[in-house]
């Protein structure tokens, strides 16, 4: 695994899948919810750090040590606060690898313009469907 420490924002369905993973796969990892109920979503087999608090705040960005990370990977349901998230991962603590998840397909843009790579879950939805449609009614789905 190339990245030893991860830090992820926001562990809904999303960022605890990729916690639990990425847990499994032997990188540490650091989840951050400003919801503790949300670390129920992690398996009993994650081996990672919990730490609950808003991760707007660059206090709980520190305790996460962002400063030590390999990736950030952003996964709230807020495209305003992933985008600010990463933009501190960045710029603050130069965090070499730096995701987001963008709801709002349309707002993908901005996140390019700051140098942010994103993951779309709506576009990869169209993007499957298109896929599927273009083999026909009786195309395997991927």
């Amino acid at each position: 695994m190339p990245y030893q420490y991860v830090v992820i924002v926001g562990v809904g369905r999303l960022g605890s899948i990729l916690a639990n993973q990425l847990s499994r796969l032997g990188s540490s990892v650091v989840v951050v919810d400003r919801d503790e109920a949300a670390f129920d979503n992690l398996s009993t087999e994650f081996s990672g750090f919990r730490i609950t608090g808003d991760a707007a705040e660059l206090s709980v960005l520190r305790r996460a040590k962002l400063d030590k990370a390999d990736c950030v990977l952003v996964t709230t349901q807020h495209d305003n606060v992933n985008l600010m998230v990463t933009q501190v991962a960045k710029t603050v603590f130069h965090v070499p690898r730096v995701m987001a998840r963008v709801v709002d397909p349309s707002r993908e843009v901005v996140y390019h313009e700051f140098g942010i790579e994103t993951i779309c879950p709506a576009g990869l939805a169209v993007n499957a469907f298109l896929q599927a449609l273009q083999g026909g009614p009786e195309a395997e789905p991927s």
